[in-house]
């Protein structure tokens, strides 16, 4: 019986110790460690507590009043006495753009919850980026603009009460879409965003929950060392929302995302750097990024690389990633205006659940959007600041060709897919550099790559219902 008992408690131990090296060993890619991993996001948080209650400024908690100068008051007041907490009594709290500053920490505990203003005239426009291209935009609801050490925590909800916005889009769309307007109409349509970072350092957002984002729900801008964690997004309430992104990292650096959870109808977890001539001017790539332990729901891909690739986007690892009914996998996506080069990727320990695609790659993704061409009609004399900037030619021409090379794509299985890849590069670039080891995926059909070269198959299995191979054409050195 002694040695019995002996026996399990080697057991446990041996099952313990696996488990702490599970969870703090750096993934390793090849046969080294990315020692940038540990560099990544914020490094401090707002240190002083004393409570600024947003009540004590005249905020009214009946979801009804305007709260938004009241809100800022106590923000204000927090950021004039050195910082601290600005906190709210249970309640709903109806508000416009709101700016937080150096050393405020927002939070919205349990029971409160933040509703975003219906009107665009709550939102004031700014300079900023928005879609790759810099423009006059609304604010976002929450923004955080030139600052450091900022946090917002707690088990709150800010819901934006985005539904209008989607109207808006929708309307204008059905109106743009028969004059040829189709690669305008996402920038016409202004609608504000749920959470701004743009330009900041040391910025930590923990644990909230976002509902229904009029346009894009968390965006991370010119910034770094920034921290999302345990956040959800739920963004399909009352409807599918166009453009409500999760989380976009647009040409920034030293960003963690972690145990957080998206539920959206565009894309999940996405970086971005910028679109054609205006990014491409800018020159600012994202890096230096992991997203871990995190589960995307409905939304256009679990983890996507565009389509705004201009400045460039390099060294990034995500791993202990889950998709359940996401439209793609595994994404990467460009345009010929676009340019920039996507390298040095490791996306490792993935499971995919009833996705699309496991693993698309386009650099000639959705033509109508990508691609601006003025119609008959309209002068260039007298058409809006920002549809010249997306109209402006890339020059010479070879700047807008997208580079994708060096991803490393290990321990993936995916089940209920429709196509298992979709990749294709194009004759001027080819997908280079491809590695995919110790990947199952069980799909309807295999798919095809074209215009690939030197991509590695490790213990890939394809299983099909329709017993299709995958299709390779004018590829070089690619055998499955």
């Amino acid at each position: 019986m002694k040695n019995n008992r002996f026996i399990t408690l080697l057991a446990l131990s041996a099952l313990f110790l696996s488990f702490v090296r599970c969870k703090v060993e750096t993934p390793v890619t090849g046969s080294s460690t990315l020692s940038w991993v540990k560099e990544v996001g914020a490094k401090k948080m707002p240190g002083k507590k004393k409570e600024f209650n947003a009540t004590t400024y005249g905020a009214v908690n009946d979801g009804k009043t305007l709260n938004t100068q009241a809100i800022q008051a106590a923000i204000d007041a927090c950021w004039a006495n050195g910082g601290g907490i600005v906190t709210f009594k249970p309640g709903n709290y109806l508000t416009g753009s709101i700016y937080l500053k150096k050393g405020v920490h927002l939070r919205i505990d349990e029971g409160v919850q933040l509703l975003g203003s219906q009107n665009l005239a709550d939102y004031p426009e700014m300079d900023t980026r928005v879609a790759g291209i810099e423009m006059k935009w609304p604010s976002a609801l929450i923004n955080i603009l030139e600052q450091e050490e900022v946090a917002i925590s707690g088990k709150g909800v800010v819901h934006a009460q985005g539904k209008p916005f989607w109207d808006l889009y929708w309307n204008m769309r059905k109106a743009y879409e028969p004059k040829k307007l189709r690669w305008i109409v996402d920038y016409d349509a202004k609608r504000p965003r749920t959470l701004l970072v743009s330009k900041s350092s040391n910025v930590t957002i923990e644990n909230i929950t976002l509902k229904q984002a009029g346009f894009w729900t968390i965006h991370i801008l010119y910034s770094d060392h920034v921290t999302v964690d345990g956040v959800v997004i739920q963004n399909n309430i009352d409807g599918h929302g166009p453009s409500t992104d999760g989380i976009d990292i647009d040409s920034s650096s030293y960003v963690l995302v972690q145990n957080s959870d998206i539920d959206c109808n565009d894309d999940n977890f996405c970086l971005k750097s910028g679109r054609d001539w205006d990014g491409l001017r800018v020159n600012r790539p994202t890096e230096y990024v992991v997203i871990r332990n995190c589960i995307s729901r409905a939304g256009g891909g679990l983890i996507t690389f565009g389509s705004e690739t201009s400045g460039g986007i390099r060294h990034v690892l995500a791993h202990d990633l889950k998709a359940k009914g996401t439209g793609v996998g595994l994404r990467f996506k460009s345009a010929t205006t676009r340019g920039g080069t996507v390298e040095d990727i490791y996306l490792q320990n993935i499971e995919l659940d009833g996705v699309g695609t496991a693993l698309e790659v386009s650099m000639n993704w959705n033509p109508s959007y990508s691609y601006s061409t003025l119609p008959e009609g309209y002068s260039p004399e007298t058409i809006p600041e920002h549809w010249k900037t997306m109209l402006r030619k890339v020059e010479p021409e070879e700047r807008g060709i997208p580079t994708f090379r060096n991803v490393t794509i290990s321990n993936i299985t995916a089940s209920g897919a429709r196509k298992a890849l979709a990749a294709s590069g194009i004759e001027k670039s080819s997908i280079q550099g491809f590695t995919l080891k110790n990947i199952k995926i069980q799909s309807a059909t295999a798919g095809e790559i074209s215009y690939a070269k030197d991509w590695t198959f490790e213990q890939v299995i394809l299983q099909t219902k329709d017993n299709s191979p995958l299709k390779v054409q004018n590829s070089t050195n690619v055998t499955p």
